[in-house]
This record gives C-alpha cells, structure tokens and sequence, in this order.
C-alpha cells in the first residue's frame, strides 16, 4: 500500500474510462494524489491512471501509452499498483507481461515482478 510520495513520485493505479474514482486505489490517487474525478485516463496530479476496465486489448493500449509516457519523464519515478488484478480482475500474469518493456523508472509491485520471474 502506497500511502506517501517522494517529491519526484507518482502514483500509477487503475480506473475505469470515466474516471469515477469511488473504491481502492483510485479512491486513495483522488483523497491524496491529485487525481481527478472525472478524468479516467493519463498524469494528473501526482497521479497516473490506467484504464483497466475496458478490456484486455484497452488495457493493453492504455499500458502501452504509459510505458512511452513513463519512458518520455525520466525525472520522474512511478510506483505502480497491482493494475488490473482488483475489480478488474486480471490475474498478474495476465498484465505484468505488458509492463516487460517499462523503463527503470517504474517500479513494479511485487505480483507483477513475481509473475515476469515465473515466466
């Protein structure tokens, strides 16, 4: 559990395209992050949301724009949530391959290393 930034840090976690950020991870980027009601998709805040209920092959997309986002800010560093394995429910080794090619400024929750270990 994320409760505290560093000051170059952001908070990447799940949401769904309309950004109703009611429950769990998104509910503490909104409480704590910057996050924005409303705003489904991309870097708010110190926050970073992922839409991750709109299917497999929109996560992957919206995955995609991140890792080249994360790739673009290397001064900054992005800790990332479990995406996908909660309401969502994808297994880890479901997502944790679409972070293979994240750059060293994301830091992977342990499912996810755990999961690329496996693989």
């Amino acid at each position: 559990m994320i409760s505290e930034l560093g000051p170059d840090e952001v908070f990447v976690f799940g949401s769904n395209a309309d950004g109703w950020h009611a429950g769990g991870a998104a509910r503490t980027a909104l409480e704590r992050f910057g996050a924005v009601w409303g705003e489904g998709h991309g870097h708010h805040g110190r926050s970073y949301a992922i839409d991750t209920m709109s299917g497999l092959g929109v996560l992957a997309e919206e995955i995609a724009a991140f890792v080249d986002y994360a790739r673009a800010h290397p001064e900054l560093r992005f800790l990332l949530t479990p995406v996908g394995t909660g309401i969502a429910g994808y297994a880890p080794e479901e997502v944790a391959p679409l972070f293979v090619d994240a750059p060293d400024n994301v830091v992977l929750p342990p499912e996810f290393v755990e999961a690329l270990a496996a693989e």
